[in-house]
């Protein structure tokens, strides 16, 4: 592990593995995205054929007993995944949900979400958010002078 690895939170280092492997199966990423006020998800993916995936990373059993929210991100997606360490005891994590197993450097696939197609209203929306939200952090890493954050919120 380099030493930016060791700077992060475990949970990012998840995220950071699962967004590293989801390129390979044709999605780009987005982490810490907000489908709606009160929801924020770890990593979104919009995969090649327009489908979203959720996945939530959880570093511990403890940080997956605190996440009350998680039924919440189901309307959001086509399929929602938990992605966990390779210590994690994966039996705690509902079974109709899909499970990835990741560490900073990459992540695999044990276990596909069911898909649950959103709607299209919905989907077409939450393409734009996702877009939105992307160009806007590409911009706010190009321009250091302007946050993204500071930005006018998509809505």
């Amino acid at each position: 592990m380099d030493s930016r690895s060791s700077a992060l939170p475990p949970g990012r280092l998840l995220a950071r593995g699962v967004c590293r492997h989801l390129p390979g199966h044709g999605f780009a990423c987005v982490e810490e995205f907000v489908p709606e006020r009160g929801l924020r998800v770890d990593v979104m993916a919009l995969g090649p054929g327009g489908e979203f995936w959720v996945v939530e990373c959880k570093s511990s059993v403890a940080d997956f007993r605190a996440d009350s929210k998680w039924r919440g991100y189901l309307a959001w997606c086509d399929r929602y995944f938990w992605a966990v360490n390779v210590d994690f005891p994966t039996e705690l994590l509902p079974a109709d949900t899909g499970l990835i197993v990741a560490d900073g450097h990459d992540a695999e696939i044990l276990r596909m979400g069911p898909e649950a197609r959103l709607a299209p209203p919905r989907r077409r929306a939450l393409l734009l958010r996702f877009a939105h939200h992307a160009a806007r952090r590409l911009q706010g890493l190009r321009d250091p002078g302007v946050s993204p954050f500071s930005l006018r919120p998509f809505s």
